[in-house]
Formats: structure tokens, C-alpha cells, sequence
């Protein structure tokens, strides 16, 4: 007998994840296990060298409804993503940042919105609870500038396209992620053109971020606003080219 499709499909994206990795999957079962629908949870771990897959190995054990994919070599984010959204079974597939800079508990929503209330697409619009530390701001002021660089750029009708915390019906993002190029951070941007472009019905719901105590960021300012603006021009050419609707 086919088992029943869950309701989530929930891809856990993990690099170098030891400092909190066991700490937020507690977090983050606690809130699936209270909330009302079914769910499944698929780690991926992109090549980590720090101990995070016998970390998730070992997380395994107490997850019954989780399983995991193991890359040899670093694929980046997007092509992260992407791969866990082709392996999801669920009615409705996302991801989340481990992390937990912004909570899981925002994901009962996310889905609701789905499933419920016609959404294709649902994702966080990040509201920063600011801590007036030179990392904290930094990370703001970016924040900030890439959003605006994507309207002006791109024409994003998006309050915030790069939250890593997206969720989608999965039937109508498989054809969106064919178009997506992208394999690093930007694919968090062109995901969601690429959705408006196909039509699909969008719902960015405001969501707390906060900076969790003892964090270190991966952060590298100048090279990572170089690559985020190579991939921005990249983009508007394969758009002015006609190549799909910029994928």
C-alpha cells in the first residue's frame, strides 16, 4: 500500500551547523509534533566539515519521519534547495535556516496559507528586532540594501525575496524551479521572480528575526556583495535576452 502523501515536506539545508544543530531540531520537532497536520523532514548536508552529518546521523535515530542526503562535494545553497524540493513528498515542500534566526514556529502558518487559503507560495518577510552591535547593524543595513537593489534592479514586487524561509505548493514550484539557474545565495531571489513570473499566488507574512546569542556569521561582506551583484546582472541579461523569464 502507497503510504499517504504528508501534508509538509520540510528540507533542512546544513553546512557546518554543530553549534546549534541539536538544539533548534528540538525546537523545531516540538513545533511539528504540536501542530495538527503531518510532516516530514528532509536534512541535506552540503559537504560539512565540521562534524554535521554524523551530527544528523545520530539526530536520525530519535526522528522517526526524517531522513537525510549526504553531498561529497559543496553545491551551494540554491542547488541545496532545489534538490531537497525534487525529493519531497509532502503536499507542501519548504525549507527553513536551522539556525532558527527566524523560529520555527512561523511554519503551522506558512503552511495554512497553502493549504488553506489558495497561497502558491508563502514566505517571511523578516522583521529584525535590532541589536545595536556592529554585526547586527551591518547585516540590517544589507539586508535592507539588497531588497532595494532587487525592486530597482529587477522589478521585485517582493517586501523581501532573500529569506531563507520559503515555502511552496509543490506541483506549482517544480516548472518554477527549472527556470532557476542560480546555485548560491542568489536563488533565493530569482525563486521568487521566477514564481511571480509563472503567475503563482504569493503571501510574504512578517516574521521576527533575531540574532541567536553566541552566533557567528558567515558573512563575507565584500566578496558575497560582489558575487549577489554578478548574479543580479547575470540575471537582468538572461531576462533581456528572453532566456524563459530571466532563468
Amino acid at each position: 500500500m502507497t503510504e499517504p502523501r504528508p501534508d509538509l515536506s520540510l528540507i533542512v539545508p546544513c553546512y557546518n551547523e554543530t553549534p546549534h544543530l541539536e538544539r533548534s531540531v528540538r525546537e523545531l520537532l516540538l513545533t511539528l509534533r504540536n501542530w495538527s497536520g503531518t510532516a516530514e523532514v528532509l536534512f541535506i548536508d552540503d559537504a560539512s566539515r565540521d562534524g554535521t552529518p554524523q551530527l544528523i546521523e545520530r539526530l536520525l535515530a530519535d526522528v522517526p519521519e526524517a531522513r537525510a542526503q549526504y553531498h561529497e562535494t559543496n553545491v551551494g545553497r540554491g542547488g541545496t534547495v532545489s534538490e531537497g524540493l525534487r525529493l519531497a513528498r509532502g503536499r507542501v515542500a519548504g525549507f527553513i535556516d536551522i539556525d532558527l534566526e527566524i523560529h520555527c514556529r512561523y511554519i503551522p502558518a506558512m503552511v495554512q496559507a497553502i493549504l488553506d487559503e489558495g497561497y502558491d507560495v508563502a514566505t517571511a518577510h523578516r522583521v529584525y528586532k535590532m541589536k545595536f552591535t556592529p554585526t547586527g547593524i551591518l547585516r540590517w543595513v544589507l539586508s535592507v540594501g539588497y531588497r532595494g537593489l532587487a525592486r530597482a534592479m529587477l522589478g521585485s514586487p517582493f517586501r523581501d525575496t532573500e529569506t531563507g524561509y520559503k515555502f511552496f505548493r509543490r506541483e506549482a514550484v517544480l516548472p518554477v524551479l527549472d527556470r532557476c539557474r542560480d546555485r548560491h545565495w542568489f536563488w533565493d531571489t530569482e525563486v521568487m521572480l521566477e514564481a511571480h513570473a509563472a503567475g503563482l499566488k504569493v503571501i510574504e507574512i512578517p516574521a521576527l528575526f533575531q540574532r541567536q546569542p553566541g552566533a557567528t556569521s558567515s558573512l563575507r561582506v565584500v566578496p558575497d556583495t560582489l558575487s549577489y551583484l554578478g548574479a543580479v546582472r547575470a540575471y537582468r541579461r538572461r531576462r533581456a535576452r528572453g532566456d524563459g523569464n530571466g532563468g
